[in-house]
């Protein structure tokens, strides 16, 4: 998708879905949960005025979400979202690229003035696999530090499953006794087996089992090619993501039989998907946010993308030319955790690891309470 059609997407106020089975919430505000209790104490109340800021600086994109907290979660007021493919050929030399490092720090740059110009008050600054897995990692937070200015935090793997699943785990069905919840990411996919609301308020505390698989839409792009992807190769993209998923399908096998069990999804393959299923001729989050997708749905999106041709699936709305040769690589992903956990429904989440690290700022500094 166009850098330009991420940000519009972005911007728009997070609101609740407006579909069969969501939750009643107040329009425009994401719905308020208990997030992960983990990381630093609770600081001291904040004014009302507060300003929260959460980054995700990942394998592909640099994202920033900015928001005040609203009667039943908070209200977006500003946001940026940029292709930076910072994992670019991590796979093959452990470092992360200089080129690859420049667009990151670029990026970082504009963040900073849109937390300067917005007043943040509090802000979470997380990167993930990339800088997880680069010799590297270190230098390039350096550099960040002393170019841009952001202190970055390299957050783990549980960490980063937890805060995605406290982000987007008001899209469960709440008739669910289990719901597995993945994120495609550009290095890695996080997966977790959720179980039901009525176990506990906290969603992290409700994790059963959770993984950080070593496949994302780079990694797995790098290793197989994105430009001309046959059905042939297709499957074998599927077949590798599969092996990789092995121990958790395994561990998690029980979640399928259990009542009302559906996967949520919180990534850009899985909105690229919706997108693409609705025919948006400009990706829109609110259209796609909350929205429930049946197999034969998916199944055909992903029959349309193979028959694409790389420069077809670049003038797509929903992908544009910037993710047109990862857009397949993410699918194998998707179809790997759909068949090793058959479900009629998949629940499309346009939310995550930021709303997740935004919720529990706003926890931890009692935000709500201050506004009964």
């Amino acid at each position: 998708m166009a850098v330009e059609d991420r940000q519009q997407r972005d911007v728009t106020s997070v609101a609740p879905p407006q579909r069969s089975n969501a939750d009643p919430q107040r329009a425009g505000a994401v719905p308020s949960v208990t997030p992960f209790r983990s990381f630093e104490q609770p600081s001291a109340p904040r004014p009302p005025s507060a300003t929260y800021a959460a980054l995700d600086l990942g394998t592909n994109n640099c994202r920033l979400l900015i928001a005040r907290p609203a009667q039943h979660g908070f209200r977006v007021v500003d946001a940026f979202s940029r292709i930076v493919r910072l994992g670019e050929g991590l796979a093959a030399s452990s470092r992360l690229a200089d080129a690859a490092m420049d667009r990151a720090v670029e990026a970082l740059k504009i963040c900073r003035g849109k937390m300067a110009n917005r007043g943040v008050t509090r802000a979470r600054l997380v990167t993930t696999e990339a800088c997880r897995a680069a010799t590297n990692g270190l230098e390039f937070i350096r550099r960040v530090a002393a170019e841009a200015e952001l202190a970055l935090e390299v957050i783990d793997q549980r960490t980063e499953a937890a805060l995605a699943v406290s982000g987007c785990a008001a899209l469960t069905d709440p008739a669910a006794e289990s719901v597995i919840v993945f994120d495609i990411g550009g290095g890695s996919t996080e997966i977790v087996w959720l179980g039901g609301r009525s176990e506990a308020r906290d969603p992290a505390a409700r994790i059963r089992e959770w993984a950080s698989l070593p496949i994302g839409v780079v990694t797995v792009a790098e290793r197989y090619g994105g430009i001309e992807v046959s059905r042939e190769l297709f499957e074998r993209m599927v077949d590798d993501c599969a092996q990789a998923l092995a121990p958790f399908a395994k561990k998690a096998a029980g979640a399928k039989d259990s009542r009302s069990f559906h996967l949520l999804g919180t990534s850009g393959t899985v909105t690229t998907v919706a997108g693409i299923h609705l025919d948006l001729p400009r990706y829109d989050r609110r259209e796609v946010d909350g929205l429930w997708m049946h197999q034969r749905d998916i199944l055909t999106v992903i029959d349309r993308l193979i028959e694409m041709d790389y420069a077809a699936r670049a003038a797509n709305a929903c992908i544009g030319r910037e993710r047109a040769d990862l857009v397949l690589a993410g699918c194998a992903i998707f179809e790997a955790i759909r068949r090793a956990f058959p479900s009629e429904r998949v629940r499309i989440a346009d939310r995550g690891l930021r709303e997740g690290i935004l919720l529990r700022m706003m926890h931890e500094d009692r935000a709500w309470w201050r506004r009964k």
